[in-house]
């Protein structure tokens, strides 16, 4: 029978006299002997690299060169990425965690092996970079930023205020891919207990977060989660209780952010650039460009203050396009469009079905014609005065017995023919050429 569980680590090897404690110990430190930290010189993320082939061609996108942390070498290392589904490409200058692991020839040789990276060192634990250059080469940077890492290595906050580190972020020799620029105003964001966070180096961001309610220290147990007197640190907490789910996918923070980037910060969808918000009982408060509900008859409750399940989108301009199909837009209760300037519809039929349609206000009560019918009742009529006119024109009077024509009443009879025939040659054109009703 075989061992599971711990166990199965605890008895030597056959043949073996060391104790299980030992053998174990021994095994972890192999492990721990094949990690090293390596400190990125420079990258591939592009076919413009010098001498692609010899790493791989287009295979080769995401393989770094290392050199091994605080030390001097003559040469570098070489590591691909670990994950193949989940690229997040380390800048020059920043740390790496490094493994030798079986590389694509091991259907050769099962012991050759190369290096992998994964994730970057949180060096300064924050989104936008994390480098840092060998203390041990490096004579480029100014006696300022000198300074700043010293006093951070002494355990001060290394807080950078100026326009950059000056310290090399991009490769040294593909100038097609050095365009990392760095910024001393993108701030990380604020967690809060049991929130999973994922930031992208420029304010962009996805918080997996919930209500988060701050709570006075003697109810700190309260299970309602209510607020006892302390202001959430964010602005979607107002409402419902602790542990209401909420997602916030953010594409960049205020652009009027402070330059102290050590400062995190929380999401505020009214000053990011972009921003989709799903909630569940939260209250957001955003600014929207219209609230004219006047068509209403009972308006909906306004997006700020709405505390039901509801998604957000909100940037200077959206754009829907269905390549292939339709866009559709469906409600239980009505689909409201309001704008400060106008609505335009560009197509080639615009249909509307509706039981009840009002025109101007939902007050409207006049009701609007039958082009069709009007121009058929219409054209009757024009017929019969017609031939009204047609018998007046030739009326003739009788007096003393002998008939004479009435000269007023045909001058009459022609003139009004004439209107006639205008308005029976224009009556056609009664009827638009475009909108339908029934």
């Amino acid at each position: 029978m075989f061992d599971k569980g711990l166990s199965a680590n605890n008895k030597p090897a056959a043949g073996k006299k060391s104790g299980g404690v030992e053998q174990l110990s021994q095994v972890m430190a192999k492990v721990q002997g094949g990690m090293q930290v390596g400190r990125v010189t420079d990258i591939i993320l592009n076919g413009a690299y010098p001498n692609i082939e010899d790493y791989g061609g287009l295979n080769g996108i995401g393989t770094i060169f290392f050199e091994l942390n605080n030390f001097i070498s003559d040469g570098r290392g070489i590591a691909k990425p670990f994950y193949p589904q989940t690229s997040a490409y380390p800048l020059v200058n920043e740390l790496v965690l490094l493994f030798k692991l079986p590389n694509n020839n091991i259907g050769k040789n099962t012991s050759e092996e190369s290096y992998y990276y994964i994730n970057m060192i949180s060096l300064w634990n924050h989104p936008h970079h994390n480098a840092y250059p060998n203390p041990v080469t490096s004579t480029t940077l100014p006696d300022s930023q000198q300074k700043d890492y010293q006093q951070t290595e002494a355990g001060s906050v290394r807080r950078v205020t100026d326009e950059s580190t000056e310290i090399g972020l991009n490769s040294p020799i593909n100038l097609s891919q050095a365009t990392f620029i760095e910024r001393t105003n993108i701030h990380p964001l604020l967690p809060f207990a049991g929130d999973i966070i994922y930031q992208g180096r420029w304010g962009n961001s996805i918080r997996f977060g919930s209500t988060a309610k701050p709570f006075n220290i003697p109810n700190i147990i309260n299970p309602l989660g209510l607020a006892t007197g302390q202001d959430a640190l964010n602005d979607w907490s107002e409402t419902g209780t602790n542990g209401d789910p909420i997602t916030i996918i953010r594409n960049g923070q205020n652009p009027e952010s402070s330059d102290e980037g050590w400062v995190p910060i929380t999401e505020n969808v009214n000053e990011d650039l972009s921003s989709i918000y799903q909630t569940s009982t939260q209250k957001i408060p955003i600014q929207v460009a219209s609230e004219n509900y006047n068509s209403y008859i009972t308006p909906p409750e306004i997006p700020s203050q709405y505390t039901k399940p509801q998604v957000i989108i909100n940037s200077d301009r959206l754009v829907f396009n269905a390549k292939t199909d339709s866009i559709l837009l469906s409600a239980e209760k009505s689909i409201g469009l309001s704008s400060n300037t106008s609505l335009n519809f560009n197509t080639n039929n615009y249909i509307v079905d509706a039981g009840n349609i009002r025109l101007g206000s939902k007050n409207a009560t006049e009701p609007l014609v039958k082009g069709e019918t009007l121009y058929k009742n219409l054209t009757q009529i024009v017929k019969a005065l017609t031939t009204l006119v047609d018998v007046m024109e030739v009326q003739q009077l009788w007096p003393g017995g002998v008939p004479t024509p009435d000269g007023a009443t045909s001058i009459t009879a022609r003139a009004t023919r004439d209107i006639l025939n205008n308005v029976q040659k224009d009556l056609v054109n009664i009827k638009s050429k475009v909108s339908k009703t029934i």
